[in-house]
């Protein structure tokens, strides 16, 4: 049997005035997860379990087959895993976001956070000059992909709260600082980090070519190492994980799963998805399972931008989807899961917990349970209903 996952994050929304009262889903031209529905097993899955927080993190574990409610200790903890960085029983694992900060009427704005979709080569110097002004014994930056790095606070506090940046576009930032244990210290680390950013060369030449400034760091998704029963033993099934971002490798990593790393790959609408595809369909060649995760929807709807999340489900559909169903006919048992992970509504350009829609598909399956496409509203027409990290049960009874 081989089992593979594709899954297009934050996917799912709700209906748009500006769609006719549809969602993207329904709007956008999808006909191979359509093909999928009409001859799959389709309905909704609560991949966010009641009390902990609707993030990329906590469903994915779901997705996964992990119940979050079990294993969850925080997000950062599983990128740092993904970027081979040790941590102790003691350390504290922080997800660091550049940011652009905007200065207005005296107060401070996040503007983006993601500053500008930096890429990496000019991150990696501000990383550098980061962690040679302020790390030490206790602080430790370490360098991710784009916007999304680490810092280690050795020997550190994880019951403080702390709000992601994605969350608060457009507010002011003085009303989301971390709060609790520990929050004054890592207040005064954001402090200092944006003294060492504000004159940095990258950041001068980014604005002068009329780029954000990444003139801030924000710390977030704290937490400590988590442990996973490998996938090996929980399914009995080798597997590999196709991803651009920390989180997921870092995920499958914990698992016991390999890593393949697609060249091209960025996080946004601009990836190599069919290179995605066509490498999932080689690692199944010696894998059991593959976990193929596409972060564009999410980064488009967090941006607030409609349009490029249309043009990320239809990519998704047409080069990832429609790639590996194209190349299903070379193995003989093999099943295929669609869905996002969490909804992330463009109007509200952050996630939520509401249940989001799957497909199972068979390529020698005919008949489906009613669907006729693939979104929101023929997932709740079926009157199926999941938890998340059952997914994995259904998918490989």
């Amino acid at each position: 049997m081989k089992v593979i996952i594709l899954l297009g994050d934050g996917m799912s929304d709700e209906p748009n005035a500006d769609l006719g009262g549809k969602t993207p889903l329904q709007v956008a031209a999808t006909p191979n997860m359509d093909k999928m529905a009409q001859s799959g097993q389709v309905g909704l899955a609560r991949t966010v379990p009641d009390g902990l927080p609707p993030g990329s993190d906590v469903a994915n574990l779901s997705v996964f087959g992990y119940d979050p409610r079990d294993c969850y200790t925080g997000r950062s903890p599983l990128e740092a895993i993904s970027m081979g960085v040790s941590l102790g029983p003691d350390d504290v694992a922080f997800r660091m976001n550049l940011v652009t900060l905007r200065p207005h009427g005296g107060k401070l704005f996040m503007e983006d956070f993601s500053a500008g979709h930096i890429g990496s080569e000019e991150s990696h110097q501000l990383l550098a000059t980061l962690q040679a002004e302020l790390g030490d014994h206790r602080f430790e930056f370490h360098p991710g992909v784009g916007y999304r790095h680490l810092v280690v606070w050795r020997g550190g506090k994880d019951t403080m709260t702390a709000t992601p940046p994605h969350d608060i576009t457009g507010k002011q930032v003085i009303d989301y600082l971390p709060t609790g244990e520990g929050a004054n210290e890592l207040i005064n680390l954001m402090n200092a980090a944006q003294m060492v950013l504000h004159t940095h060369p990258v950041n001068r030449q980014r604005i002068e070519r009329d780029e954000c400034a990444a003139n801030s760091i924000w710390l977030w998704g704290h937490g400590k190492t988590p442990k996973l029963v490998p996938y090996q033993k929980k399914f009995g099934l080798s597997g590999a994980v196709i991803s651009a971002v920390d989180l997921i490798k870092g995920i499958g990593r914990c698992a016991g799963l390999d890593i393949v790393n697609v060249p091209g790959v960025t996080g946004y609408i601009d990836t190599n998805y069919q290179g995605k595809a066509e490498a999932a369909l080689a690692a199944l060649q010696d894998h059991d399972f593959v976990y193929v995760h596409v972060e564009a929807p999410d980064e488009a709807s967090h941006s607030g931008n409609l349009q490029h999340k249309l043009q990320a489900i239809e990519d998704f559909d047409r080069l990832v989807v429609g790639t590996v169903l194209a190349g299903l006919d070379r193995f003989e048992d093999v099943r295929v899961l669609c869905c996002p992970d969490h909804p992330t509504p463009v109007k509200l350009m952050t996630h939520t917990s509401d249940a989001v829609p799957f497909v199972i598909y068979r390529p020698d399956q005919r008949a489906g349970n009613g669907a006729q496409c693939y979104d929101e509203g023929a997932a709740k027409g079926t009157g199926l209903i999941v938890e998340g990290s059952h997914l994995m049960e259904l998918l490989t009874a």
